[in-house]
């Protein structure tokens, strides 16, 4: 047993020996590797980081750009180029109110904007005789029927009798919109119209107006809804007349039957209302028009209290259309006109703008009815745009080149030395000038500054050759089956007007021209011009364009026609190319009247349609002759 015991503690002392070696040597061992280990890594991680370095930037020459600064006449100042090609100036018309005129110039109210008055297509931006495509909030909205097509758009027969028969049904069943829209076609245009005064003019303008141009103008109708209201207590009574149809509804109930108003019953049109009549010993008396005018019933409106109102207006057979409405105001006293009729104010809503006004007297007769006077049926003022009280605008006349005598400036020299002196001409490369003293010096051009350089080039404009262009191409109006005048419809002329400009002096020029061409127009039966187009357009004259350009506007319809024997209509007149450079001098035009040219800056903001004088002031179109006998 001890001897057992004794071996077994040794064994156990030499087992522990030998660990505590072992762990020494572990120790060492890993604590060694240790150590390597982190030289590895150290030397892995912190290697040394290379740095980018970009290449160094190439120096470039730097150029020393000048901005020239050419002196010129106060009345010539720099204009700032806008590069547009082919850009038509807007402008904005501005509304203004007249008095009542029965012809000659409006003055120096040359508004903004641009103008409708053309006898057919006109600009819808602006007011027609049947409305505009923008709403005011206190208009009536109008939409045009044709009943020569069904709700489809698809052609079905129609006869002048079955015309009248289905507007007659619409007014005694209540006028539902929805008996016309399920059974006729509509135009998808609207218009909102503030007023009805649509004087004699062709059947074809309603459906020109409304987007369908390819109407045959017979059979077709416009219903216009909206509300009556004024913003006083007010009594009054409408006077009309249509040329076939015309009749108005306030709060649900007939108080005018202004349709073609003869005891023959023009196709049945007076059984479209027959069942309204007139009260009044005035109707059937008065010319308005072109026959005379029914009076309807007396109408009384609370301040402020709307009432629902609709207008029908028509035309059964072709040929010429009116729609007239006025207004009586009871208590009031009128001027008397050539009739001894009352000259009664038009109905209206809102303040007429001087376009509308124009628009309405080219075919109204003075006399009949006043377009500016009167009450607006409306709750609130429209006249804030109106400026008939407004100074006219004082337009700069414009500056051309060949007119402005060399002037006295500072020239400087590449050395900084001055001189004042008068630019004279180029020679051989060396500008000519002539001092206060009158002695000649002749300098290098190297020896000028940036901005002698260009004055000398500016003052030395290039010589145009140019051409104006005028294509037309007819284009006819059908008519109605109904009608039994032969060649009754105006005869259309669409126009494309243009100018091309070819330099032809020796040359370079390298600066940006405007060219601008004004297309002018005449009156049939009058002394006015008109301006059909204004264009503009820019170029720089350069080997690539071959020192020339060409542009051309858009189509411009006019007509002529005889209306009750009286020739009337528009016609080509003339032209003028106008060439301007950077400084707003005019460099070069040619034109058909040497008039054109003084009156320049009026053409440039006179709105396109409108008519003037040869001293460029605005002019009202010629007035139509009374068409019945009185």
């Amino acid at each position: 047993m001890k001897s057992m015991k004794k071996k077994t503690g040794k064994n156990q002392k030499i087992t522990k020996g030998m660990s505590s070696a072992v762990l020494l040597s572990i120790a060492i061992h890993a604590a060694l590797f240790f150590l390597a280990g982190m030289l590895v890594v150290f030397t892995v991680v912190k290697k040394k980081e290379q740095k980018f370095e970009p290449p160094k930037a190439v120096e470039r020459p730097k150029m020393k750009l000048k901005k020239p600064k050419p002196k010129v006449k106060k009345s010539a100042r720099p204009k700032q180029a806008k590069h547009i090609l082919a850009k038509v100036n807007p402008v904005n018309m501005s509304e203004i109110q007249l008095p009542e005129i029965s012809g000659g110039g409006l003055g120096g109210g040359l508004g903004q904007g641009i103008g409708g008055g053309f006898d057919t297509l006109p600009d819808l931006s602006e007011p027609t005789l049947f409305g505009a495509t923008q709403s005011i909030g206190n208009d009536f909205v109008g939409t045009f029927y044709d009943f020569k097509r069904d709700r489809r758009g698809r052609n079905t027969p129609m006869s002048t009798q079955g015309y009248t028969a289905s507007v007659a049904k619409f007014v005694r069943s209540g006028w539902k919109s929805s008996y016309l829209s399920s059974r006729y076609y509509h135009a998808p245009r609207k218009l909102y119209a503030t007023t009805f005064m649509v004087p004699p003019v062709f059947s074809v303008v309603a459906p020109e107006v409304f987007g369908e141009p390819d109407t045959i103008p017979y059979a077709w109708a416009v219903h216009y809804k909206g509300q009556l209201v004024h913003k006083d207590d007010i009594t009054f009574r409408f006077w009309g007349m249509g040329d076939d149809v015309l009749v108005v509804r306030v709060d649900g109930e007939v108080v005018l039957n202004a349709c073609w108003p003869t005891a023959s019953g023009y196709h049945g049109v007076p059984a479209i209302a027959s069942f309204w009549q007139s009260s009044s010993a005035d109707s059937h008396k008065y010319y308005m028009g072109n026959n005379v005018a029914v009076v309807g019933d007396w109408i009384t409106l609370e301040a402020g209290v709307p009432l629902d109102m609709e207008v029908l207006v028509g035309e059964v057979g072709g040929g010429y259309f009116t729609a007239m409405l006025a207004v009586e105001v009871e208590g009031v006293e009128y001027g008397k006109g050539p009739q001894g009729n009352p000259i009664l104010p038009i109905f209206k809503t809102s303040v007429p703008s001087l376009d509308m006004v124009e628009t309405i007297h080219e075919n109204l007769v003075p006399g009949e009815v006043c377009v500016t006077n009167g009450p607006v049926f409306c709750d609130f003022d429209t006249s804030g745009s109106a400026t008939a009280n407004r100074e006219p605008e004082t337009i700069e006349p414009p500056v051309f080149a060949d007119s402005v005598e060399n002037e006295m400036r500072t020239w400087t020299g590449a050395d900084g030395k001055t001189l004042e002196a008068e630019f004279v001409t180029v020679i051989g490369g060396k500008a000519v000038l002539k001092d206060m003293r009158e002695k000649v010096r002749k300098i290098p051009f190297a020896q000028l500054s940036d901005d002698d350089r260009l004055y000398i080039e500016l003052a030395q404009p290039p010589k145009f050759n140019i051409d104006f262009s005028k294509k037309s191409s007819q284009r006819l109006i059908e008519d109605s089956p109904a009608i039994s005048v032969t060649g009754l419809m105006p005869k259309h002329l669409d126009y494309v007007f243009g100018a091309r400009l070819k330099q032809v002096s020796a040359g370079e020029y390298n600066h940006e021209l405007k060219v601008e061409f004004f297309a002018i127009g005449e009156e049939v039966d009058g002394d006015n011009h008109i301006l059909l187009d204004r264009r503009e357009s820019r170029f720089t004259p350069c080997k690539e364009n071959d020192r020339s350009h060409e542009f051309h506007g858009e189509t411009i319809p006019l007509r002529k026609y005889t209306m009750f024997t009286q020739h009337r209509g528009k016609k080509y007149g003339g032209y003028m190319v106008v060439v301007t450079d950077e400084r707003g001098m005019v460099i070069d035009t040619g034109t058909s009247h040497k008039w054109l040219p003084d009156i320049l800056g009026n053409l440039r903001r006179l709105p396109l349609g409108k008519h003037f004088d040869k001293t460029g002031a605005r002019v009202e179109p010629p007035r139509p002759k009374p068409i019945g006998v009185y």
